[in-house]
Formats: structure tokens, C-alpha cells, sequence
């Protein structure tokens, strides 16, 4: 969660109120973090604290937790903005379309 959120170790564990060394420890799974301290985790990162304990199957590349805020709030844009906004991601699309049929068509 942290990497998806775009977060390093120290912005974490300052936020926690602990020491970097620390954080890192309880991240790798070497220490549990007492109660207290699985709170704050899971306010950082804007989760409950089940998430953050439970065993998930799926990779960060699945899921980017900061695009699915992002696209959240693209809702509550006026319609002028929402409509730039949209336009230039089908922009980035065709773009990174036009990219891959390229590069496919370079090694054929």
C-alpha cells in the first residue's frame, strides 16, 4: 500500500510518529505492531485496519489505489473540466496506441 500510495518509508513513519528503522521492520513483517499503532497505519494510507492485516492475492499492478481516488474526483468536476480531462486521456490512449502498434508492427 505504501508504494501505491506513493509513500516512502520515513513519510510513513514520520506521519506514525516512529522511527524510519522501525517502520521498516514492522513493514517486512519482523514485528507486530501493536493496536494502537495499526490505527494510524490505516489512517495513513486511508484504509481500514482489516486490509491492512488481512492476506490479498492481488499485486500493486492491479490495483493503484491513487487512480481509483483520482477517478473518483473526476466526478465532481464541472462538466468543462471533465471534458478536458477526458480528452486528454484519450489522448495518452491513442498515443500509447500508436506506440504498440509501431513497436509490433518494427518486429514483424
Amino acid at each position: 500500500m505504501r508504494k501505491v500510495k506513493n509513500l516512502s518509508q520515513k513519510e510513513v513513519a514520520l506521519s506514525i510518529d516512529i522511527a524510519q528503522a522501525q517502520y521498516s521492520v514492522l513493514e517486512s513483517g519482523k514485528v507486530v505492531p501493536t493496536l494502537p499503532t495499526l490505527e494510524k497505519i490505516a489512517k495513513v494510507f486511508e484504509v481500514d485496519i482489516s486490509q491492512l492485516v488481512r492476506k490479498s492475492n492481488v499485486s500493486d499492478e492491479d490495483i493503484n489505489i491513487s487512480i481509483l481516488e483520482k477517478v473518483k474526483l473526476i466526478d465532481t468536476l464541472d462538466n468543462d473540466e471533465k471534458g478536458c480531462l477526458l480528452k486528454m486521456i484519450d489522448i495518452a490512449i491513442s498515443k500509447k496506441k500508436m506506440k504498440d502498434n509501431l513497436a509490433t508492427l518494427m518486429q514483424g
